[in-house]
């Protein structure tokens, strides 16, 4: 069974562009229910705008806790 987390991103350009440049890999955010969760940062690519990353989405984990997908949460 996968897992799925929840959360609310703003990361402006500047802080994403660090990510990109290899100087931060990882994005660690509070998941809506309370959860700290690590994950890759390349995994917002699909998401990236010139002012950054923000809004909702969800990330699904697979039972060993390894990335499957995110998804842009509609509201």
């Amino acid at each position: 069974m996968a897992n799925q987390v929840e959360i609310q991103l703003t990361i402006n350009a500047d802080e994403y562009l660090k990510m990109y440049q290899g100087r931060a890999n990882d994005v660690v955010a509070r998941a809506v229910d309370g959860r700290r969760i690590r994950f890759p940062a390349r995994i917002l690519q699909r998401f990236v705008t010139r002012e950054g990353v923000s809004g909702a989405f969800i990330i699904t984990f697979d039972e060993a806790n390894r990335f499957r997908s995110i998804e842009r949460k509609l509201r």
